[in-house]
């Protein structure tokens, strides 16, 4: 029953609490490997990999990365290209409003962010991070953990909340880049 037709047969104080309930949406745009296909289309392999910090690593990581929304699952990938790794390939869950958005960045070698992708989003407002032009904004960027919402990314009107705690995931997986996994920190494979 849509929208329209329970109007049609409830009325009344039912009829009003049915039209002003907001569509909850839910929908998958990118499985990781798709995912990892867009960011990373020249890459060659993608190898899982374990992040352990040590007790001042989580510390700096929590002081640095500023205040956050909560996160969910977060796996992270070395990416290997013909001529040796390009960098490294994260998966990130961050509440939105209400619920989480699964995006994927990827970091380049030298620190510099490639543009993210959304890869689910379940709110009924805030979609609009999915629009490239406002993603593009984090391409190219060297300045990652520093990165704040509304000053050096733009905020969307009615997507404050999404647009804010994705520049913060980004901000977090950036400074988590350069505390474990940057080039003079990673282990080799």
């Amino acid at each position: 029953m849509n929208r329209q037709q329970a109007t049609a047969v409830f009325s009344g104080p039912v009829a009003a609490l049915l039209a002003a309930a907001p569509a909850a949406v839910a929908a998958d745009y990118l499985t990781v490997a798709q995912a990892q296909q867009a960011i990373f289309p020249e890459a060659r392999a993608f190898e899982a990999v374990t992040l352990q910090l040590s007790d001042a690593q989580r510390i700096a990581l929590a002081s640095g990365a500023g205040p956050q929304p909560p996160h969910g699952r977060l796996k992270a990938w070395r990416v290997q290209g013909e001529a040796g790794p390009l960098g490294f390939f994260f998966t990130d869950e961050v509440v939105g409003r209400q619920d989480f958005i699964d995006y994927a960045l990827g970091i380049n070698a030298d620190g510099t962010l490639r543009t993210p992708e959304i890869m689910s989003y379940r709110e009924s407002h805030g979609g609009e991070v999915r629009n490239a032009a406002w993603r593009r904004q984090f391409e190219r960027r060297s300045d990652g953990a520093r990165l704040r919402n509304a000053i050096d990314i733009r905020n969307i009107a009615g997507a404050t909340l999404s647009c804010e705690h994705l520049t913060a995931g980004v901000r977090y997986l950036t400074l988590l880049w350069q505390l474990a996994l940057q080039p003079a920190a990673a282990p080799a494979p």
